[in-house]
């Protein structure tokens, strides 16, 4: 039957239902158990008799004469309900047999048995539509094999299958423990601004919109970092923030426009410190979320708990690509780029061709838990120069992170360096940020920051990021734009 026939004939058994005196769509439901409070009480509840009321979504039903098994799922868990003619009557059975389907809410009242099968089930005694849905669910799965449709439809994606609502689960469980250690620690959480008149922070192209109010242009914000940096400056020792960052983008099942992400800022602490620390949240995130301090990352064992690695940066450069960063220019690393497949032209300055080279060459080979440290200074302009090395910065990455820069004069001029970027094309390069160097020219004590996105738990489900949120932006289906 096509989908319309199918809707049609669902929309009329909603006005039969109300002539019958029968509200499809009632406002309210007298459940007293979720399903799963009820299973893990079973044995006290089905030896007593005691009436219960359930209520969920109907996912199948199987009927046998005068009676139907049927199951119902209310998000915490799923159990088969029985209803009988014998039990509920000719008319309220006709009811339920001709007017509820897959895919409706029910409210159901009975007491809990179990089958000769040893299946965990309710006796429907009596039973309540609460809504009537007017569109078929996909059948076991089956209509949903298309990934874009997958992403597109998530509410039936996470209806029809409970492997994918149990990664929500664990993604809300991963900001938790995120948030409870940092607290632990000390910390304080903070609301920066979303929309900035400079945005800064990181390497991004920003998106941009505009406030009638005041009748400006402003940008949604790439990272929440040089309003944190003005929160130490003004005196707070310990600030993060979990929020949403925004940038412009390619799109891809690696890559996001918005996503959730942490940054976090501690006053008097330096890369040497802060790096102990974060050993010590990744370790408490995974475990947390997972149950367990190892996982399968493709088809390879990672164990958060092992002795964490240090990698210098430049060593590992060498080590993958045999260029020596200390010696080598811009032109060289331009002809690399060519051997290997790198488009240079669309990466500026010396400082993104070492970035793209690292990770398209390097970065893939660094699976085990530790640190990189000491990258060269022209990749991030935001963070301590290295005192043996002036060419490096106290920088160290998991995902992201590192030693943060106090020095008003050096920042300037570092900024300086990414404005000429962008005067030369590059959207990506950073803004001069007049207010904030002015803010670190009262003085913020030495700090160290890091900052994680919600990749880290794509990396410990060992899925692609777009898989992870709920709903991915998509480029919309021609059929959607008429």
């Amino acid at each position: 039957m096509a989908l319309d026939e199918i809707r049609k004939t669902k929309i009329n058994k909603v006005e039969e239902l109300r002539k019958s005196g029968t509200d499809p769509y009632p406002a309210s439901s007298d459940r007293t158990h979720r399903i799963s409070d009820a299973l893990n009480n079973f044995d006290s509840l089905s030896s007593s008799k005691e009436d219960i009321i359930l209520a969920g979504r109907v996912l199948a039903r199987r009927e046998h004469g005068g009676s139907t098994f049927f199951d119902i799922n209310d998000g915490s868990a799923k159990v088969q309900g029985f209803i009988k003619e014998d039990i509920v009557g000719a008319d309220r059975y006709d009811i339920f047999k001709n007017f509820v389907d897959t895919g409706d809410f029910v409210e159901i009242k009975g007491f809990l048995f179990s089958t000769k099968k040893d299946e965990k089930t309710l006796e429907v005694k009596e039973f309540k539509i609460l809504t009537k849905s007017l569109l078929p669910l996909p059948e076991k799965w089956e209509g949903l094999q298309d990934v874009e449709d997958r992403f597109r439809k998530r509410y039936l994606d996470l209806i029809m299958n409970s492997e994918e609502r149990e990664l929500f689960v664990k993604k809300s469980k991963f900001w938790q423990a995120t948030r409870e250690f940092l607290i632990k620690e000390g910390g304080l959480e903070v609301e920066t601004p979303i929309l900035e008149q400079i945005p800064g922070g990181a390497d991004a192209e920003p998106f941009k919109t505009h406030m009638n109010a005041l009748g400006m242009d402003l940008f949604l914000r790439i990272s929440p970092e040089l309003n944190l940096k003005k929160l130490i400056t003004a005196g707070y020792e310990k600030v993060f923030e979990i929020g949403r960052i925004f940038r412009n983008e390619g799109i891809d099942r690696e890559h996001l426009q918005d996503y959730t992400q942490m940054e976090m800022y501690w006053a008097y602490y330096d890369y040497e410190k802060l790096m102990r620390l974060i050993e010590n949240l990744f370790k408490h995130i995974a475990t947390e979320t997972l149950g367990t301090s190892s996982h399968q990352y493709q088809e390879k064992t990672i164990d958060w708990n092992s002795a964490w690695k240090r990698y210098d940066y430049y060593e590992e450069f060498e080590k993958y690509t045999s260029l020596k960063l200390q010696d080598v220019g811009e032109k060289d690393l331009v002809n690399y780029a060519k051997e290997v497949g790198i488009d240079a032209n669309k990466h500026i300055g010396k400082g993104r061709l070492i970035d793209v080279i690292f990770k398209k060459k390097v970065r893939p080979n660094l699976l085990e838990p530790g640190f990189l440290v000491l990258p060269p200074v022209e990749i991030e302009p935001l963070a301590k120069k290295y005192p043996k090395d002036p060419n490096r910065v106290e920088r160290f990455q998991v995902v992201a992170g590192g030693s943060e820069l106090n020095d008003p004069v050096d920042q300037r001029e570092r900024f300086e360096e990414q404005v000429k970027l962008g005067e030369a094309g590059d959207k990506e390069a950073q803004r001069m940020d007049e207010g904030f160097v002015e803010a670190l020219e009262y003085g913020m004590p030495p700090t160290a920051g890091f900052g994680m996105s919600e990749r880290f738990f794509a990396f410990l489900m060992d899925r692609p990021v777009r898989e992870i949120v709920f709903f991915p932006l998509m480029k919309p289906k021609e059929n959607d734009r008429k």
